[in-house]
């Protein structure tokens, strides 16, 4: 395995190109007309998105896919070996070799080996990974490739156990409006930019830093942005000492550190160069005050030490996603913005696809969709719903559990996480990959938060959750839909349902 990410003009072929994190930096690398491959079992819309700027997708995962660069540039590298004219520095040379009859020097000129770009997602046994190995291929993980990237510009990685894809996008959108150009990549779909990445043409990247299989201490960044730090990946990490260990390498490898003081694990093993907190008396370097959140978002009078700076006005709702914000003005004041350039970007940010998604309304029944999947996580957006309705209105929250190991770990937590809910519906466990070892089931869940919600239902099949709300939701029910699994794909066929027959006349 090679130690050098190559951006000189050497392909790359991504395994599982799909993925939201994946297809993100295949999109920048395509932009800048770098060769791109990948694979992957399905065609989707992040994948003709991709297609659309260059990337060659391949469908299922076979060997003979490394391969299709190798095969497109053949014929070019033997004309290449016989004149040996405009040979680039990436491109292999063996020693020169003189022919009996005349004195020209012939070069043997070999195609480059595409660097083969995998994620934790692939399984080593995934035939792709395991000829790239039989062959020597240089091989490289996601995050390797992020880091380089991260590396190549003056960058911001914002990290943090949960706001991470929210505030990334915050600050992109922010370096966009106020005309910076930023090349961006989050984790999540953002309409500003049609997707998860962007690329511009300034010095300027924003990343969203993922610490889920340990990959952050990778990552070397002008500015880090840690938005909070808890256990969630019960699966890499034995204990939340060990995730403080891999955010101490992340933060020691940035530039300028931009932290939330109002995270205690933050505020007590680290000392952010920025701070910021919702709380004036905090001691924050950014603060609020006068914070008002309402049905159509949020409002506050931002402070900078002790300088009012102005109000700001957000589309999202809650606290959580004020403090995200907040994170982003810090980061654009440290860039020299004006307040008025950096309050009138984050006014028009409509938020990142997931991240309580308004999918739309039937019959008088609000649908929105949310990434949440942690305790913390569920109670925030839970919080942020309730502001959505009125006292004499239900929100009906739909849970996906999200890996075993993090249900197992988290069931107290989890058990009381939907206290802001008035009628919760919960399936069973989607794996992502996990190996199901009978230790923890949707039922059990179900049984928990049973224990502090008195209404709660197990429905555990996709198709059984659908059969329960068109029999269940009513008039002025918001339906949150929550988790980080394959929940939402429900929503559609509910919508229509609900379009087609009014039942409740």
């Amino acid at each position: 395995m090679t130690n050098i990410v190559d951006f000189s003009g050497k392909p790359f072929h991504f395994i599982g190109i799909g993925g939201i994190g994946m297809s993100a930096l295949a999109y920048v690398l395509a932009k800048r007309q770098i060769p791109v491959s990948g694979s992957d079992l399905r065609s989707t819309h992040i994948t003709q998105r991709l297609q659309s700027v260059g990337a060659h997708l391949l469908e299922g995962h076979h060997p003979t896919h490394l391969e299709f660069f190798l095969e497109k540039t053949e014929p070019i590298y033997q004309e290449l070996s016989t004149t040996a004219v405009g040979v680039s520095p990436v491109q292999k040379v063996s020693p020169g070799l003189c022919q009996a009859n005349h004195s020209e020097v012939v070069h043997k000129v070999e195609p480059p080996l595409p660097q083969v770009i995998c994620s934790s997602a692939i399984n080593p046994i995934n035939s792709e990974y395991r000829a790239a190995q039989d062959k020597g291929y240089p091989i490289f993980h996601r995050s390797d490739l992020l880091a380089a990237l991260i590396e190549d510009y003056d960058s911001i990685a914002v990290a943090g156990t949960h706001g991470k894809t929210t505030t990334s996008s915050l600050i992109g959108y922010m370096l966009l409006h106020s005309g910076l150009d930023p090349t961006i990549v989050v984790g999540g779909e953002v309409e500003a930019w049609e997707g998860n990445a962007r690329l511009g043409h300034s010095p300027y990247l924003v990343a969203e830093a993922d610490e889920s299989d340990g990959s952050l201490a990778k990552l070397s960044a002008k500015i880090g942005v840690v938005t909070n730090i808890e256990l969630d990946h019960p699966d890499h990490y034995e204990n939340l000492e060990a995730v403080i260990d891999i955010f101490q390498t992340f933060t020691q490898r940035c530039q300028t550190l931009v932290g939330c003081i109002d995270c205690q694990t933050l505020r007590s093993h680290f000392q952010p160069d920025i701070s910021y907190s919702l709380h004036r008396d905090a001691g924050a370097d950014y603060s609020v005050d006068k914070v008002s959140y309402h049905t159509n978002g949020t409002t506050a009078q931002v402070w900078e030490g002790n300088k009012i700076l102005g109000e700001l006005h957000l589309k999202l709702l809650g606290q959580h996603n004020l403090s995200n914000a907040l994170a982003a003005v810090a980061v654009g004041r440290h860039l020299d913005l004006d307040f008025e350039v950096i309050a009138s970007g984050l006014a028009n940010f409509e938020g990142a696809k997931r991240r309580f998604e308004y999918r739309g309304q039937c019959n008088d029944i609000c649908f929105v969709d949310d990434y949440a999947h942690h305790p913390s996580e569920i109670k925030a957006t839970l919080e942020a719903a309730r502001l959505q309705v009125q006292d004499s209105k239900r929100i009906v929250a739909i849970f996906q559990p999200h890996r075993y190991s993090r249900t197992l770990t988290f069931l107290p937590e989890f058990a009381e996480s939907f206290n802001k809910a008035d009628l919760v519906v919960v399936t069973d466990i989607y794996s992502a990959g996990e190996t199901d070892l009978g230790e923890i089931t949707g039922e059990d869940l179900q049984k928990a938060i049973a224990t502090h919600q008195k209404k709660v239902y197990y429905q555990p099949t996709l198709e059984l959750v659908s059969q329960f709300l068109t029999q269940n939701l009513q008039p002025g029910d918001l339906a949150l839909f929550l988790g980080a699994g394959n929940l939402n794909q429900i929503i559609p066929t509910l919508m229509e349902f609900y379009q087609k027959t009014d039942k409740y006349e």
